[in-house]
């Protein structure tokens, strides 16, 4: 398979994508959390198949990069036998679901990801980057993770499923959970939802049933911070960009029973001893920790200017959020930032207090007018 020039959507691991250093293939996690074996294999085929280098998504999924379309063929194989991917490239492809982080087998959250994937392929033909979140512990932690369909509780902890962008929710009993996730889903299509591509969008234009928006979904949360828990710990991925050999000496240190991949780019690891691996975020006032960037150019073939580098400096300087991103897609962070560059033609548009989106408050900023603008 040759997959040079496919871009401008969201890879899986049948369908890579091409990027600057290479093939991007996304590999997504059940439930977001691996066995550390499982975890050490990805390692291993990052390092063997690509170019040493792991992404984590925004959506708590990874890829590896800089695989050649010769190497390609074989880790796909190797994928498919270690029960990393599914063998079926719809099944795979519709497998956009994130789950809150600290669900425990057998809960609810558990429960309803596994009935849901079973019959994903019965729902209607749906964009692409269409997701679904299962935000289903004792309060919303996804707000900010990119979905269409999310299923949350109510304050009095009685399931609902609510379409991303709608104020409220439809309450709604576990056993209907799949019938009443395809007739919104349904209800999407059959609206001119493909046209619209996502359902924040796509409510804006259309208003979903009256009956469909009557329930309140529960005050929302917070994620945990990196640092020790509990039960384990909590590390943060600068950029969502990891080597390797750190992932390797990150499970060779902490010696986790499993790894969950987390929103915000980070990991949890399970019953882990207190790690200090220094690729890694381990104090919750790390100036990177709020920071998103893309690989950027020239790792990125649509990305027109640095990115990480114009993070790592920036991020120096108490902006807040922050989010510079090497074109106008936004992949690294889709919603808003206290500060967003945008890249255009080798140069950086600057939005304050909003997205990629947005119309920028200045255009045409180079790197040297970034120094006069942010001391």
């Amino acid at each position: 398979m040759n997959a040079a020039g496919i871009r401008g959507w969201c890879p899986t691991a049948h369908r890579p994508m091409m990027s600057g250093d290479g093939l991007l293939v996304r590999i997504r996690p059940m439930s977001g959390r691996m066995t550390a074996d499982k975890a050490r294999t990805v390692a291993d085929l990052a390092y063997r198949f690509g170019n040493g280098l792991i992404d984590l998504t925004s959506r708590a999924g990874l890829q590896i990069r800089g695989v050649t379309d010769e190497a390609y063929p074989e880790l796909l194989r190797t994928l498919v036998a270690e029960e990393l991917v599914h063998a079926e490239p719809d099944v795979e492809a519709r497998r956009n679901i994130v789950v809150t982080p600290f669900w425990i087998s057998g809960d609810l959250t558990n429960r309803l990801e596994r009935a849901l994937a079973r019959r994903l392929a019965d729902l209607p033909h749906l964009p692409a980057k269409s997701g679904i979140a299962i935000d289903t512990g004792t309060a919303p932690v996804l707000q900010d993770v990119s979905a269409d369909f999310r299923f949350e509780r109510d304050a009095n902890g009685a399931l609902l499923l609510r379409a991303d962008g709608a104020e409220h929710g439809w309450r709604i009993d576990e056993a209907d959970a799949f019938d009443a996730l395809k007739e919104m889903a349904a209800w999407f299509v059959d609206t001119g939802g493909r046209e619209s591509g996502r359902m924040k969008r796509h409510v804006l234009k259309m208003s979903l049933p009256e009956n469909r928006q009557l329930a309140e979904q529960a005050d929302g949360g917070n994620l945990p911070e990196p640092g020790c828990t509990k039960d384990g710990a909590i590390v943060g991925v600068p950029f969502g960009a990891m080597s390797t050999d750190a992932l390797a000496g990150l499970l060779a240190e902490a010696d986790p029973h499993y790894v969950q991949i987390m929103p915000r780019r980070c990991l949890f690891l399970d019953a882990a001893s207190p790690v200090t691996h220094p690729a890694f975020i381990h104090d919750p006032s790390e100036s990177l920790l709020d920071v998103a960037a893309c690989p950027g150019a020239p790792r990125c073939m649509q990305a027109t200017v640095p990115t990480r580098s114009v993070a790592r400096w920036l991020a120096e300087r108490d902006l807040g959020t922050l989010h510079v991103s090497g074109c106008a897609k936004g992949c690294a962070r889709p919603g808003p930032s206290d500060v967003t560059l945008v890249g255009r033609d080798g140069m950086f548009d600057l939005v304050r207090s909003g997205s990629v989106g947005d119309t920028p408050d200045r255009i045409g900023v180079s790197e040297a007018e970034l120094l006069e603008l942010f001391p």
